[in-house]
């Protein structure tokens, strides 16, 4: 008959320390993760703009150089370090997020018709093709403070039907490099987006005028 108070008192001490133990549990801390999307100015208004023009343009699929494909943001310490912070992601592929502003900034253009995102379609016809290939598109921290730094090769191509493509104008595009408090990367974003529609202008500006096809 003793024992019972004795299975009692373990009884009330497994309790005890089970719920010592749910209380000794952290809860779960919040995901610091932050997700970025390159983006575009608001369009201008339909009364502002011009007659839209004729020159369809093919944008042939973003290529990026290799250390850019990780789909975090990159920050470049000197010339020779990159950092990659998993807690600043972009939101989708970078290649597909820069198509994307390029296609909407082109379309924008009024010197533009039609612009085709590859694969293109078989029943239109296209004057030129736009071959994009990024090798910056980061944010730099030096010595002497931070900045952010892009840079594209492109190349305009007419497409031929039955032949071989002909390149009719290449440059380098380097945007001119702003400066960045090296934290803030909603900061680093929209100065990598506004080097994206300055792109978009350089290539328009390297096309031959659609007179001279």
């Amino acid at each position: 008959m003793k024992t019972l108070p004795a299975l009692s008192w373990f009884a009330a001490l497994g309790l005890s320390l089970a719920v010592a133990g749910c209380n000794l549990i952290p809860p779960p801390a919040p995901d610091p993760t932050r997700y970025y999307v390159l983006t575009s100015p608001a369009p201008e208004p339909a009364v502002t703009r011009v007659a839209q023009g004729s020159v369809r343009i093919g944008l042939r699929a973003v290529e990026l150089a290799p250390y850019l494909r990780k789909g975090v943001l990159v920050v470049r310490h000197g010339e020779n370090e990159l950092v990659f912070d998993d807690f600043a992601r972009w939101g989708e592929p970078l290649e597909a997020g820069i198509g994307r502003a390029l296609r909407a900034q082109l379309q924008a253009d009024a010197r533009v018709g039609r612009v085709f995102a590859s694969p293109f379609p078989l029943d239109e016809g296209r004057d030129y093709d736009v071959l994009v290939s990024v090798s910056h598109c980061e944010g730099v921290r030096t010595a002497h403070g931070a900045a952010v730094r892009f840079s594209a090769e492109v190349q305009i191509v007419r497409p031929a039907d039955g032949g071989e493509s002909v390149v009719v104008a290449r440059r380098v595009f380097t945007a001119p490099e702003v400066p960045w408090d090296g934290r803030n990367h909603a900061a680093l974003v929209r100065s990598l987006s506004d080097a994206v529609s300055a792109l978009s202008r350089e290539v328009v500006a390297a096309m031959p005028a659609a007179s001279s096809r």
